[in-house]
């Protein structure tokens, strides 16, 4: 049986830019559990080096929808496999991505054997990318990102529901909690309730 996940979004916060963030995946690394599997998503430009110092399971903050060619600017799945990452966050609240090039991305991660973690902030939305049939698909109401309450605490109920319809259109799709996950009762919470781990940026 897998062990639940947490999954540590870096975003590009100051405090992990550059040799700052080596030594963040480090610390990360140095934590040792045999309940959980902890993984990072560094700073894009950081995913190679934090690769070949630090032994730890790494996704990419987002993929674009193009194979190699003239994309200028574009992140590429083929990049970020071939720089160390295990798998890819897509449509984060903060880099949503319409739907059809949604689909395309996580054809190409699963071409290039990347995991997929896909994000959604409503019911509806949850629906729509379980479709996708993704590894994992991180649940965060919209309301609650960012903020002092967890959805675990404020939507506990939602959490349940969410996992139940998952299982039943995509049975090998997890699902993780996020927006507002604070602490280890959170963490608790979540798995109680049927997520395998969570999603956080705190």
């Amino acid at each position: 049986m897998m062990k639940p996940l947490i999954l540590i979004n870096c975003k590009t916060y100051a405090e992990v830019s550059g040799e700052k963030g080596v030594r963040f995946a480090r610390k990360i690394a140095s934590v040792k559990s045999g309940r959980y599997e902890i993984a990072v998503a560094p700073p894009l430009l950081l995913l190679r080096e934090v690769a070949q110092k630090v032994r730890i399971a790494m996704f990419a903050q987002h993929v674009d929808s193009e194979e190699y060619g003239a994309h200028t600017g574009r992140i590429l799945t083929a990049e970020v496999k071939e720089a160390g990452a295990r798998g890819v966050i897509l449509n984060h609240s903060e880099r949503k991505v319409p739907f059809e090039i949604l689909r395309k991305s996580v054809e190409l991660c699963k071409k290039k054997g990347l995991e997929v973690v896909i994000c959604a902030s409503t019911i509806v939305e949850v629906k729509k990318v379980a479709s996708l049939k993704p590894e994992y698909i991180a649940y965060e109401p919209a309301a609650l990102i960012g903020g002092d309450v967890s959805v675990t605490t404020a939507k506990p109920e939602v959490i349940a529901d969410v996992v139940r319809m998952v299982r039943k259109m995509s049975p090998r799709t997890r699902v993780l909690c996020g927006a507002g996950v604070h602490n280890r009762e959170d963490l608790q919470t979540a798995i109680g309730l049927g997520a395998s781990g969570v999603l956080l940026a705190h």
